[in-house]
């Protein structure tokens, strides 16, 4: 082993478990310095939201506490990623510097730059991937071009070899005195970075969540326990526990893709009645790997449309209708239940997330970079690649994205996805009373059921801001024109 000392980069690979760069770094070296250097101003339009910082804040702690227990401190720094990187390896001599790929725009801008500044400085670089099942360029068409539509994709994916397994945890190191070029190597506290608000608002979210590597893995046990086997069933079902709530643990790195594929392939062939449903999870997670391939070969369409014919949309600016939204103040239940949801706990059902997309896009006719910087400030997972998928898919203006005439009705997904209620009266407490044959639709129950549940339309739950036909037939027609 080599006696020198050797950087790791950690970005968006808060874990020890399945990391390439850790692991490599340890086997090779004796000394190990683990950096995290903390640029928001790198990350252009899309530095961290408020919800993401609250989760990064707790995710260094438990970072920081697992590589204590290795006899390792985290180095936390601020400034110029490449310059804070090379100072830092200059005063411990370092000979080396590990990390694990990221794969948006600016991320790998920044990787460049840190390759430049660190093949001057004669410093090995050593790259790895770590956050997707394969790289991008593993796969391609038969024309050795990009896929744009996700079954071909999901396709070839499954044709290739298996993902590699996940790496183990590596082992502790003995506790070595680092020797340093002057005075002892300083850290930040986490708290220097500022990343909890100022006024408290996340109750519900820290009630929600247990942000970290173990918080990762017992989310992954309850999904693999008592969620996969009625996956495919209930996916789509807000009232269900039934998903895995992985999604801002694969976001910060606190646990893999490889880690998740393989434990649920494994868990199929332990249970075989799972395997239809263990399929339909995996198919899901190729949806994330696709967002990631589609982003890095087309890193223009973050903020503006894959198919450019929507540059020309004739998008509403209307402000009151986009804070009523985001408010969860629109008069439709199942939208306003994600949007308090999310406002709460951070997070949305997949399917409520389809949902409010549609309200806000079609029937508001409000642009879809509108609800992309909202879901990017209150999402725990808030995923660049996800994101910018899951808004252009729904507006329509996407690669493989949903037809223009697709056009969710809120009422009936309401009564299809929530039969009796229960999510909505879980987050609207102001219609807990109503029965499920109401719920949905509020406005079309009697008058003597409305005053038994005490709902009054207008004062304690506002009435429809749009009426859903009319707001579909007008977006029809301006989809058509395209």
């Amino acid at each position: 082993m080599n006696k020198a000392s050797a950087l790791v980069w950690f970005r968006n690979d808060l874990r020890l478990a399945d990391n390439p760069a850790l692991l490599n770094a340890m086997s090779s070296y004796s000394y190990i310095v683990p950096v995290f250097i903390y640029a928001p101003q790198e990350e252009g339009n899309w530095s961290p939201g408020a919800a993401s910082r609250w989760w990064l804040h707790h995710s260094l702690a438990a970072l920081s506490e697992s590589l204590t227990q290795m006899h390792m401190q985290l180095i936390i720094q601020q400034g110029s990623v490449p310059k804070t990187l090379l100072r830092i390896a200059q005063e411990v001599f370092a000979k080396a510097i590990f990390y694990n790929r990221c794969y948006e725009p600016w991320a790998r801008e920044q990787e460049q730059r840190v390759f430049d500044i660190f093949t001057q400085a004669n410093v090995e670089i050593h790259s790895y991937n770590a956050n997707l099942l394969l790289q991008p360029e593993q796969i391609l068409n038969k024309s050795n071009t990009p896929f744009k539509v996700f079954t071909p994709f999901w396709k070839t994916l499954c044709a290739l070899p298996e993902p590699e397994p996940p790496l183990p945890k590596p082992r502790s190191l003995s506790h070595l005195p680092l020797i340093t070029k002057g005075s002892a190597l300083k850290s930040l506290k986490i708290q220097d970075l500022q990343l909890l608000p100022n006024v408290n608002w996340t109750t519900g979210i820290r009630e929600s969540w247990q942000p970290g590597e173990k918080g990762a893995q017992a989310a992954l046990r309850k999904f693999l326990k008592s969620g996969l086997s009625n996956y495919s069933q209930g996916r789509d079902r807000p009232d269900l526990s039934v998903v895995s709530r992985l999604s801002p643990y694969l976001h910060f790195g606190e646990i893999s893709p490889r880690i998740i594929w393989h434990a649920v392939k494994e868990c199929s062939l332990l249970e075989p009645k799972t395997s239809f449903a263990s399929e339909s999870y995996l198919r899901e997670l190729a949806w994330r790997e696709f967002a990631h391939y589609l982003l890095y070969y087309f890193p223009q369409t973050t903020d503006k449309p894959f198919r450019q014919q929507f540059n020309k949309f004739p998008w509403s600016s209307n402000k009151k209708y986009l804070k009523a939204w985001q408010h969860g103040q629109t008069g439709y239940p199942i939208v306003d239940a994600g949007m308090r949801e999310l406002w709460h706990t951070g997070w949305m059902h997949n399917r409520v997330r389809m949902i409010v997309a549609s309200f806000l896009v079609k029937d508001l006719l409000i642009p879809w970079q509108e609800g992309a910087r909202w879901f990017w400030d209150t999402l725990v997972d808030a995923d660049l690649a996800n994101n910018t998928l899951g808004w252009q898919w729904t507006a329509g203006c996407g690669a493989d994205a949903a037809p223009y005439f697709r056009i969710f009705n809120p009422s009936l997904q309401g009564e299809k996805f929530d039969p009796d209620g229960t999510y909505v009266q879980r987050w609207i407490p102001e219609l807990k009373k109503l029965s499920p044959q109401w719920i949905h639709q509020p406005w079309l129950a009697p008058v003597e059921e409305l005053t038994a549940a005490g709902v009054k339309l207008g004062s304690n739950y506002p009435y429809p801001m749009v009426v859903h036909e009319i707001a579909r037939l007008q977006a029809l027609s301006a989809f058509k024109r395209l």
